[in-house]
């Protein structure tokens, strides 16, 4: 019989937060969330947290004082300029990594928390979607430069991307070299969790935090006119009575070697 004692860690990845309502349900829900689950560590995607593009200062204070470790975030995370000093300040709020090096803030973090170094990687994917610079090189880079951190040592990585077949191909990729890939964007949460051959953790999409009854969380009647009349109207953040729901993945891992224990969505 095997008497060692494998150290398992919790760690939560929130989608993205659209607007205040999806901000009110973490702020209400996260906590919960925290507690029932015992959890080590939290990420959030809040690049639509403003209102439903970008972030400021006042979101970013709310959403760590709910229990968030890191921030991250995708295309977005420019729509507030004013927050650009605070994006190059504060070092637990994340652009995509592969982004240009001279524009504002970092593209991944390391923190020791418990007993453990993380490091949480944010990237963006290129299909689809503004082309920047290769996520996949940028998370090999970052990797390499992370070989000397002391052990235990748990890699997350946020991979912001529209298409489903690049998100499945960088898992691959990374596979075996992060704990855990969660990949945001499309807002839509996807029933494919599952841990890969190497040891990887993933799912395609942890959906959103916000009004269900919504496009992507986004007022329906405008969503509908967009497509109809081919008008770019602005769109603005679903509005509701009731509480939105909160989506993401809760993954186990095993702190000694990173290797992805389980995984689930949470909705």
């Amino acid at each position: 019989m095997n008497n060692e004692t494998v150290n398992i860690v919790r760690v939560a990845m929130i989608g993205d937060i659209v607007g205040s309502h999806g901000l009110e349900t973490l702020t209400v829900k996260l906590p919960v969330l925290i507690k029932e689950h015992n959890l080590n560590f939290v990420t959030v995607n809040g690049e639509n947290a403003a209102e439903g593009f970008g972030i400021t200062e006042r979101e970013y204070k709310l959403i760590i004082q709910a229990g968030v470790d890191v921030i991250t975030s995708g295309n977005h995370v420019w729509e507030k300029r004013e927050f650009w000093s605070f994006l190059e300040n504060e070092k637990n709020i994340l652009r995509p990594a592969n982004y240009p090096p001279s524009v504002p803030g970092a593209g991944f973090a390391r923190i020791e928390k418990g007993g453990v170094n993380w490091i949480v990687i944010n990237l963006q994917g290129r299909e689809f979607i503004n082309a920047i610079d290769c996520p996949f090189m940028r998370f090999d880079s970052i990797v390499n430069e992370q070989k000397d951190v002391a052990k235990p040592q748990i890699i997350i990585v946020d991979f912001h991307a529209e298409s489903s077949r690049e998100k499945e191909a960088f898992a691959y990729h990374a596979d075996g070299r992060a704990s855990l890939i969660a990949c945001t964007h499309t807002h839509v949460q996807t029933a494919d969790e599952r841990i890969l051959p190497k040891g990887s953790a993933y799912i395609t999409d942890i959906g959103m935090t916000g009004i269900t009854d919504s496009v992507i969380g986004m007022d329906i009647k405008i969503c509908q006119e967009r497509f109809r009349k081919q008008v770019q109207y602005q769109m603005k953040p679903a509005v509701s009575i009731e509480q939105g729901q909160l989506q993401g993945i809760i993954a186990e891992i095993d702190a000694d070697t990173g290797t992805a224990v389980s995984v689930k969505r949470i909705a």
